[in-house]
């Protein structure tokens, strides 16, 4: 048996990268997979349906519950996760992935832009867990997951990207918040965020083509990182800013050079990432 077997896991987005990667990992390990996404026909920018998404779950090893829903409207939400308990009988694992990115200044940025990172990013991560929450409550092993970064007061945060630094900022600070009043019903509630960027549509379209992906690491190592702190005991795993190679390196997973998206460029560092630390571009400093 796996070490998600009989899980249920609840996550937004999902169709692909990411999202996608964390539910095939977890699904290896036999958990049940519902997640919710606006993807419904493929689209020639952005690989992968909420269909193709399903079959690569289940190819995986695990049950998939495909919904058709979108994060920003509170029905859309509760309606996604009375399916999945329906299905699946409870929620054990809330995983917040959806997100949306935009490194605009402040002053250059349209609001309809700022509209839909703060909707998805902190509203929609709030919507979602505070759904699943009398779910969460029920389970044995309850985990909150939010792929957001540590909270860091640098200002350079603020003057190069302060909107999209203002949503992804809301997701931590949500996410500990849950964490803090959780506790007391064995709810953990942590953040998880890559050393590096990693190879995802976002960056192919947005940051940099085929130069910037291939200085990238796979959503794999992301996949890896999540399983080890979802597999983590709630009452001693809670309310931290994780960074993914340090998470594998607690594991024992020293040797990240499987995790390249190509052979050989110079690694790029993620924002809200102030280094390397104890790291290098291929596991810990030497």
């Amino acid at each position: 048996m796996g070490e998600f077997e009989g899980r249920t896991v609840f996550m937004s987005g999902g169709s692909r990268g990411i999202g996608l990667a964390i539910a095939e990992k977890l699904a290896s390990e036999g958990a049940n997979v519902a997640f919710v996404a606006k993807t419904d026909t493929p689209d020639p920018r952005l690989p992968g349906t909420i269909h193709t998404a399903a079959a690569a779950i289940e190819a995986a090893g695990g049950n998939a519950l495909p919904i058709l829903g979108d994060i920003r409207d509170e029905d859309s939400v509760t309606s996604a996760v009375e399916k999945t308990v329906a299905q699946f009988g409870g929620i054990d694992i809330c995983i917040n992935n959806a997100s949306a990115i935009n490194l605009s200044a402040p002053g250059d940025l349209p609001i309809k832009r700022f509209d839909l990172m703060l909707n998805i990013n902190a509203r929609g991560a709030f919507a979602v867990t505070q759904a699943c929450l009398p779910h969460l409550r029920n389970s044995d092993r309850a985990h909150i997951l939010s792929l957001s970064p540590p909270l860091d007061s640098d200002p350079k945060w603020l003057a190069t990207h302060a909107p999209y630094t203002l949503s992804k900022f809301g997701m931590s600070m949500l996410t500990l918040g849950f964490g803090a009043t959780e506790a007391v019903n064995g709810v953990a509630a942590n953040c998880l965020w890559p050393r590096t960027i990693i190879a995802t549509a976002a960056v192919q379209n947005l940051l940099g083509g085929d130069e910037a992906m291939s200085r990238t690491r796979t959503p794999g190592i992301i996949a890896d990182s999540a399983a080890v702190i979802l597999a983590r005991d709630p009452a001693s795993c809670t309310g931290n800013t994780f960074i993914d190679d340090e998470v594998l390196a607690e594991a024992g997973i020293t040797d990240l050079s499987g995790y390249r998206a190509a052979p050989g460029g110079e690694l790029i560092l993620d924002v809200f990432v102030d280094g390397w630390g104890d790291f290098g571009p291929d596991g810990p400093a030497v």
